[in-house]
């Protein structure tokens, strides 16, 4: 059941015949829960999101899963631009890297869980396009960050979690990891330069999908793991 106390103004139409396939998540990033949900809830802000869910597991639906909830920005996935027309966001409360990042509480995880299952079956979404906003946005955003436990999504059918290990070894070649962030979905160019595009791509690949480092180097787990997600996805 989900509290309806709180509704925001801050949404439009979905395209006519436009199809719901991808789940973005976030964190609110902000110092209180209160400050957060008041601020998805005022018309000023022009930001919103689907569903906020506190620390304690409450859940709010703040938009219809039939608008356009405004959550995603400037933001980009295999090759897409307009992310808000084709998805559901969740915001989860938790103050983010600049007011005092921290573990999301087990009320909490479960609660997204549990509404993530939901959603993506509901809608098939398919594995590899259950998202941080971080992942389609990485040049602007870290949420919700490398304290968000992916892998026990992955484990009750939401998302990707890579399993199984390929060659990890890296050539130095940046085209040839250029080409797999590109394949992967992420946004960056191909001319062979580790700019801050291909390293902020990096850093949200490493947030999600590695975890135990997010500064941009790619190291022998991280190359393992880009192939992982390769690998499931082909």
């Amino acid at each position: 059941m989900y509290l309806s106390n709180y509704r925001s103004p801050n949404y439009d139409g979905r395209p006519v015949n436009g199809k719901v396939d991808m789940l973005i998540l976030h964190y609110t990033g902000m110092k209180t829960a209160q400050a957060a949900l008041e601020r998805l809830c005022d018309r000023s802000s022009k930001v919103s999101a689907h569903y906020f869910i506190d620390e304690v597991g409450q859940c709010y639906q703040l938009v219809s899963e039939a608008h356009r909830a405004w959550h995603a920005g400037k933001a980009s996935w295999q090759g897409e631009n307009n992310i808000n027309s084709r998805s559901i966001g969740i915001e989860l409360v938790n103050p983010g890297h600049e007011y005092g990042y921290r573990p999301f509480p087990e009320e909490q995880m479960a609660c997204v869980a549990d509404l993530a299952l939901g959603l993506v079956q509901r809608f098939d979404i398919p594995g590899s396009r259950v998202l941080a906003h971080a992942d389609v946005a990485p040049t602007r955003r870290s949420d919700p960050g490398e304290l968000f436990d992916w892998h026990r999504l992955a484990r009750v059918g939401v998302g990707l979690w890579p399993t199984s290990h390929k060659e990890g070894l890296w050539s130095g070649d940046v085209v040839e990891l250029q080409n797999k962030l590109l394949k992967i979905g992420y946004e960056v160019g191909r001319q062979g330069q580790f700019d801050k595009e291909t390293r902020a791509a990096v850093v949200a690949f490493q947030r999600h999908y590695v975890q135990t480092r997010a500064d941009g180097e790619v190291d022998m787990r991280t190359m393992e793991r880009i192939n992982a997600i390769l690998h499931s996805i082909s």
